[in-house]
């Protein structure tokens, strides 16, 4: 089977060093498989990734060297590519979901989760305590007639097991450490758990390379993959880039972003120095993406998180 790698950025502002990187883990990943790119547009959440966002970070990519294969620009059969697009084939999938009997109405809001005392996982998420799951019909109808519901599946009393191509074993046990998940907010938005599982499946995705901090959502997906019938692809997970003050980066670092970067660097410089950080460039030499290919290797990646010293960049 050919290899499709594919890299799926939520567009709420300019990318950074750390999306950068993921772009590039993967697009080196499958490359080095010779394989395919896929890029695709996480914009579920409209207000908060309007299409101009989309569109200056292909502009972006395309600058770095990170071209693709198949997505916007490069229209293939499995299409569209913005998933603000495909609403129609999320509902397919929840329906598919409910008619198995795994999906009920979930009218918590976010402050009563917090109140409540359940328990909490080693990252301080709370884990729903099924607060709504064994709501009757009639409680539910009278609920609904206050506030719209989210809609949860109903995990199974099991543990999910996998290994990462890069973090290695991994296991879950769903009801105890994350609980009955959203499948569909209640603005009527579809939660990323359900649309990225039917989105990679629809469109052949093979490979899924990402960061650490969703490597927790694997099991979530992975169960969601088998109650769907549908093949899920290899996942690899890759430390998080830190601020030189060691917090996560984001969209608010604006030495980061790659506004400012553009101002200061070429693209082989900002690579360079990014593989430099993986591992896998043996200096922080500019190199292109071609470039780069030959020194590839997950073995040289690190396993845990890194921070950019200061004044790299």
């Amino acid at each position: 089977m050919t290899c499709l790698g594919r890299f799926a950025p939520s567009p709420s502002g300019r990318i950074h060093l750390g999306n950068i990187l993921c772009c590039l883990l993967a697009w080196l990943s499958a490359r080095q498989k010779d394989g395919r790119v896929l890029l695709r547009i996480e914009d579920l959440d409209t207000a908060r990734c309007p299409r101009r966002y989309a569109r200056q970070m292909e502009e972006d990519l395309r600058w770095l060297g990170l071209d693709w294969d198949v997505g916007p620009g490069a229209e293939g059969p499995d299409g569209p590519y913005y998933q603000s697009e495909r609403t129609a084939v999320y509902e397919a999938a929840l329906e598919t979901l409910e008619k198995m009997g795994l999906v009920y109405p979930c009218f918590c809001t976010r402050a009563e989760l917090h109140a409540v005392s359940a328990p909490h996982r080693s990252d301080g998420q709370t884990v729903y305590p099924g607060t709504c799951r064994d709501l009757t019909a009639a409680e539910a109808a009278e609920r609904a007639k206050k506030r719209a519901p989210a809609l949860r599946l109903r995990v199974p009393a099991e543990e999910i097991a996998f290994r990462d191509g890069h973090m290695g074993p991994q296991r879950q046990r769903l009801d105890a450490e994350c609980g009955d998940f959203l499948l569909r907010r209640s603005d009527g938005l579809f939660a990323y758990q359900l649309a990225v599982v039917v989105d990679d499946a629809a469109m052949g995705v093979t490979e899924v390379v990402r960061g650490a901090d969703l490597l927790d959502s694997t099991p979530r997906q992975l169960l969601l993959y088998r109650l769907l019938g549908l093949r899920a692809p290899e996942f690899y997970h890759f430390p998080l880039l830190l601020a030189p003050d060691g917090r996560r980066l984001s969209k608010r670092d604006a030495d980061a972003g790659l506004d400012v970067l553009r101002e200061r660097a070429a693209p082989e410089e900002i690579l360079g120095k990014l593989a430099y950080l993986a591992g896998f460039n043996p200096s922080a030499a500019p190199k292109s993406t071609w470039a780069l290919l030959a020194d590839f290797d997950w073995d040289k990646v690190p396993r845990e998180d890194v921070r950019i010293p200061e004044g790299l960049f």
